[in-house]
C-alpha cells in the first residue's frame, strides 16, 4: 500500500506500522506487550511479546518474515512463530498466540487520552513529531520512550494517537493462569524503553528506519 511500505532516507529506509499497542502486567509477574497492525509493510498482522517473572523474554509471532524483522528490532530470550489471532468487539480485546490466551478489557480515555486525540493524525505520526514529544513522555510516564536506537543500528519512533487504560484482564500461558491486571513492572526490556507502568492500549504510529542493505523483505 502506498506510503507503507519503504521509504528512502539517504541509504536507509523508514518502515511504517500502524495499529495499537497494549502494554500490562499481571499477578503472576508476567508482562505482556500486544501489536495489533492493521497496516504495515508486511500487511496485517499482530503479535505477542511476553517478559515472565524470571526474565526470559518470548516473542510470539505469526510468520518467519515478521519473527525475523521484529527479533532484529528487540531483544528476545526465545522466538516462536504460531497463529496470532486478535480480535475486539467494543472495549473487549481477545487475543490467542500460541501458549498464550488473553481477554483485556479497556476503559474510558482520561486526559493524557484526549490530548493525543486532539494531534492530528499526519503530524503524530511523523518522527519528528515523536522526537519532540520524548522529553515529554519520559516525564510523564518514566521508562516510556518514543524514539530511540533499536538493534543492529536501527532507529524508532512511536507517534501515540490515543491512549485507553486497561482494567480487566484473563489470561492464561500453556494453561496456567497468569492471575489479575498488575502494573508494568519491572518494566519490560525488549527495547529501549519500556511500555507505560499503567496497564494501557496505545494507538499508535511506529516508524523503524533500517538500513538500506538490509534484506528485509516489506512492503
Amino acid at each position: 500500500m502506498r506510503g507503507w511500505g519503504p521509504r528512502a532516507a539517504g541509504r536507509r529506509r523508514r518502515l511504517r506500522f500502524d495499529g495499537w499497542i497494549a502494554g500490562l502486567g499481571t499477578a503472576s509477574g508476567t508482562r505482556l506487550v500486544v501489536g495489533h497492525w492493521p497496516r504495515s509493510p508486511f500487511g496485517p498482522f499482530s503479535d505477542v511479546m511476553a517478559e515472565h517473572p524470571d526474565g526470559q523474554r518470548v516473542l510470539l509471532a505469526p510468520t518467519r518474515e515478521t519473527a525475523d524483522f521484529i527479533r532484529r528490532t528487540y531483544s528476545f530470550d526465545a522466538v516462536r512463530v504460531v497463529p496470532v489471532a486478535v480480535r475486539h468487539a467494543g472495549r473487549t480485546w481477545t487475543v490467542t498466540a500460541g501458549p498464550l490466551d488473553l481477554r483485556f478489557t479497556t476503559g474510558r480515555r482520561g486526559p493524557l487520552g484526549l490530548l493525543l486525540r486532539a494531534v492530528p493524525g499526519p503530524l503524530a505520526s511523523r518522527p519528528l513529531w515523536s522526537a519532540l514529544t520524548d522529553r515529554p513522555a519520559r516525564l510523564l510516564m518514566p521508562g516510556v520512550r518514543t524514539r530511540g536506537t533499536a538493534g543492529r543500528g536501527r532507529r524508532e519512533w512511536y507517534g501515540a494517537r490515543d491512549l485507553h487504560p486497561v482494567v480487566g484482564v484473563t489470561a492464561t500461558w500453556q494453561g496456567a493462569d497468569l492471575g489479575g491486571l498488575a502494573p508494568v513492572s519491572p518494566p519490560v526490556r525488549f527495547g529501549f524503553g519500556s511500555a507505560p507502568r499503567a496497564p494501557s492500549l496505545t494507538r499508535i504510529t511506529t516508524t523503524v528506519e533500517v538500513g538500506a542493505g538490509e534484506e528485509d523483505r516489506a512492503g
